[in-house]
């Protein structure tokens, strides 16, 4: 069954973490620093690699290029950036280190609908996975009339926020789009790039929802209603789920055990899928369908095999999340919908 994560910090992994993505999981592990309590504290024990996502096929995943700020609120390690300038030559390299890996025959550049279903409907022998590029967090950009040049590298679809960016506020930082965020909007709809909505505060969400007239989805964004009104910066609320599924999106759900329970006692073993099962359901529940929710994992985005749920090892193991969704009573062809399906679909009209 074909197999669709919306959201791997890929090459943040590579560059920043220095982990090779091109080793196995078992041979990551072994790196000396990895097995420090404090490399676990602040980055989590490797779940992600090349070879592991090539264990399940067909299967693509969308690779981010995501840069830290200095000025960051966060326990994230690795170089930051203090100016534009700066953000843009780490976004840069992580795009540039995207094509060495395709170069090498480790996943394969979709930049196309042709190229999305070639992996999609593919038969065994399976080739290496598809990999959509996705912008997270817009700082990146020097400005909006360079996402020209990002295009023509193969960018598909962008986030504007992590937290707050030059374009808009995000996480832990309130506000609306500002004046590039809003030129940013025109750029997207002009070059037919993707919004992801994810990070995005409140007030960039409603408006750029207002003005962006392509493809909408969220690639990891997590249900308010279920974590608490403490949480309400970082997830969708009812209201904003429903308005993503009448522009016909997607919500991609992470893993990561903060998302999924609140609180949570820091035990690995007190969440299981049964809890992503319960946001599956209620985006459902809000959608009418199973068509708008998938997978945006985000395994290894700052945390790792400690603070995922108790069935989860590996990415391998994502598809797991079927046999958690058969339990709870589900039929295959809404098991497919939410592995693959849904963000195929999607992902088809983003890339046109």
């Amino acid at each position: 069954m074909l197999l669709i994560d919306a959201h791997l910090d890929l090459a943040y992994n590579a560059i920043n973490l220095g982990r090779d993505l091109v080793a196995t999981v078992t041979e990551g592990r072994l790196r000396a620093i990895e097995t420090s309590a404090e490399w676990r504290d602040h980055a989590g024990t490797l779940t992600t690699t090349w070879p592991e996502i090539r264990t399940h096929a067909p299967a693509v995943v969308c690779g981010t290029i995501f840069i830290l700020p200095e000025a960051a609120s966060t326990s994230l390690e690795g170089a930051a950036y203090a100016t534009p300038e700066e953000a843009r030559e780490q976004a840069w390299a992580q795009v540039e280190w995207y094509g060495q890996m395709a170069a090498a025959g480790h996943c394969r550049l979709i930049t196309s609908q042709a190229q999305l279903e070639a992996v999609c409907a593919e038969a065994p022998p399976y080739g290496p996975p598809g990999l959509v590029l996705l912008m997270e967090g817009a700082d990146g950009l020097l400005a909006p009339d360079e996402l020209g040049r990002w295009h023509a590298a193969g960018l598909r679809w962008l986030g504007p926020a992590w937290q707050g960016t030059r374009y808009c506020g995000g996480t832990m930082v309130p506000g609306p789009l500002t004046a590039l965020g809003i030129e940013l909007i025109g750029e997207m709809d002009r070059l037919a790039v993707a919004l992801d909505v994810s990070h995005l505060a409140e007030e960039s969400f409603w408006q750029a929802l207002a003005l962006f007239r392509g493809p909408v989805a969220a690639s990891h964004a997590n249900c308010r209603a279920l974590l608490g009104p403490d949480q309400a910066q970082r997830f969708l609320s009812d209201a904003m789920i429903q308005a993503i599924v009448e522009r016909d999106g997607v919500i991609g759900l992470a893993l990561y055990n903060k998302m999924l329970v609140n609180p949570w006692d820091e035990r690995k073993e007190s969440v299981a899928l049964a809890d992503l099962v319960r946001h599956i359901e209620h985006v459902c529940a809000l959608a009418g369908s199973t068509r708008h929710v998938a997978i945006g994992s985000d395994l290894d985005g700052g945390f790792g095999l400690e603070a995922i749920p108790a069935e989860l090892n590996t990415w391998g193991d994502l598809a797991k999340i079927g046999d958690a969704l058969q339990d709870a009573g589900w039929q295959p062809a809404d098991i497919a919908n939410v592995l693959g399906a849904n963000w195929r679909r999607w992902l088809g009209r983003a890339l046109g």
